[in-house]
């Protein structure tokens, strides 16, 4: 199993409640139900208001390295990745577990 972490911090001035950013939550929070290859999904904003914290938070996982791809290539992933990337920076991390 292969877990996949991401990271999402806002631009600077984008707030949560910018209709940009309800629109890539809500095509995230969908795509647990729309990418056969994940066996789980969690999505959601970080509770906490520390100088070094990032602001959103994808934790899930996959069977393998091609579902991982598979999942990336997915079309509805591409289009949620598509609208973060107009407010958004992100980090990831893949691990093997």
């Amino acid at each position: 199993m292969i877990r996949h972490l991401v990271l999402f911090k806002l631009n600077e001035g984008v707030e949560r409640d910018d209709p940009r950013v309800v629109a890539g939550v809500q095509a995230f929070e969908k795509l647990g139900g729309l990418v056969p290859e994940l066996r789980s999904w969690e999505c959601a904003w970080n509770i906490t208001d520390r100088p070094i914290a990032y602001d959103y938070a994808i934790n899930c996982s996959v069977e393998d390295t091609a579902a991982l791809q598979r999942y990336l290539d997915h079309p509805d992933h591409q289009a949620g990745v598509a609208l973060w990337r107009e407010f958004a920076t992100w980090v990831i991390a893949d691990y093997a577990f």
